[in-house]
C-alpha cells in the first residue's frame, strides 16, 4: 500500500512510502489525538479558526513529535486558492503556530533549509508533499479545484527546478486524503474552469451524474505532476467526506470544524546518515 497508518498514544497519522526515505520526515494528520474541544475535536492544526491558541500549539507539539519534526520550526501556508509559490527560508521558522505570518497568500511552499517543517492544510482540498532526494529540497502544496485549474502542482515543480535544479523524474510525491470523486459534486462552473485550463485533458477527471458533475480532484493534481515528468506519486485512497470519524470535511461540516495538515521537513545531512 502506498500509504501507511500509524497510531501512537491515540494520535493517528499517515505516511507515504514514496516519502519514507533518508533525509526527510513527513506526515499527514487526521483529526484524532489532540486536545481541542468540539467542534475542533481533537487534533486541530488550523490557525485563526476560533480554536484556543494553546490547544492548537499543543496539537502541533504532539503531531511534530510523532513524525519527528521540530514544532518550533513549523512554517504554515496562508491559503487563498491561488497559484502562488513561496520560497521559504530560515527567517520563516515558527510562522503560524508561534509567530504571525507576514505574507498575505501562500498556497505552496518550497525550501532546501533543513529543519523547517512546511505545512499545508485541508478539509477536502488536495494536499501534496514533494521531496527531491538528489538536491535535498522539499515542497508542500494546497490545491483545491481552483489550484488544480491553475496547474499549481506543476508550477511548484517548476519553481523547485528553477531554485534547486530539481529534475522532476527524481521527485518523490504524495497526494494526501481529500474529497473523492464519490462526494465532490458540482455544477457546471468547475468543469468549465477545468476545461479552460486543461482542454480535453480535463474530461477524464469528470463524470456527469444527472444534473451534477463528479470531479476527481486527486486525479487532477496527479495529472499536473505527471505532465511535467514526475514518475513517483503516491495517492491516498481516503475520501475526507466519507470518513468523518477520521477527517474534517468542509462539504459535510461547514466552517464549524478543524483542519488536518500535511507536513514535511528536511533532516540535516548528519541526522540523515
Amino acid at each position: 500500500m502506498p500509504f501507511r497508518t500509524h497510531e501512537k498514544q491515540g494520535l493517528i497519522w499517515l505516511t507515504s512510502e514514496s516519502l519514507s526515505l533518508p533525509g526527510v520526515v513527513h506526515g499527514f494528520s487526521t483529526r484524532t489525538g489532540g486536545v481541542s474541544a468540539p467542534p475542533w475535536d481533537s487534533l486541530d492544526l488550523g490557525i485563526g479558526r476560533g480554536d484556543e491558541v494553546a490547544c492548537v500549539q499543543e496539537n502541533y507539539r504532539r503531531f511534530c513529535a510523532a513524525i519527528g519534526a521540530d514544532a518550533q520550526r513549523v512554517v504554515c501556508s496562508r491559503q487563498v486558492h491561488e497559484d502562488n509559490v513561496r520560497l521559504v527560508t530560515a527567517d520563516d521558522a515558527g510562522k503560524g503556530p508561534w509567530r504571525e505570518r507576514d505574507y498575505e497568500s501562500v498556497d505552496a511552499m518550497i525550501c532546501n533549509t533543513p529543519g523547517l517543517a512546511l505545512t499545508v492544510f485541508s478539509a477536502d482540498c488536495g494536499i501534496i508533499l514533494l521531496y527531491d532526494p538528489v538536491h535535498h529540497a522539499i515542497g508542500a502544496v494546497h490545491a483545491g479545484w481552483r489550484g488544480a485549474a491553475m496547474g499549481l502542482p506543476r508550477k511548484t515543480v517548476e519553481e523547485m527546478r528553477r531554485h534547486f535544479g530539481t529534475d522532476p523524474a527524481d521527485l518523490r510525491c504524495a497526494i494526501g486524503a481529500a474529497i473523492g470523486q464519490c462526494c465532490f459534486e458540482t455544477d457546471d462552473d468547475v468543469p468549465a474552469a477545468l476545461r479552460a485550463a486543461m482542454g480535453s485533458d480535463a474530461e477524464g477527471y469528470m463524470t456527469r451524474r444527472g444534473s451534477k458533475w463528479h470531479v476527481d480532484l486527486k486525479g487532477l493534481n496527479a495529472h499536473w505532476l505527471r505532465s511535467i515528468g514526475v514518475q513517483h506519486i503516491d495517492v491516498c485512497s481516503h475520501c475526507t467526506a466519507c470518513m468523518p470519524e477520521l477527517y474534517w470535511s468542509h462539504r459535510k461540516m461547514g466552517n464549524a470544524r478543524g483542519v488536518q495538515a500535511a507536513m514535511i521537513a528536511l533532516q540535516s545531512q548528519e541526522a540523515a546518515v
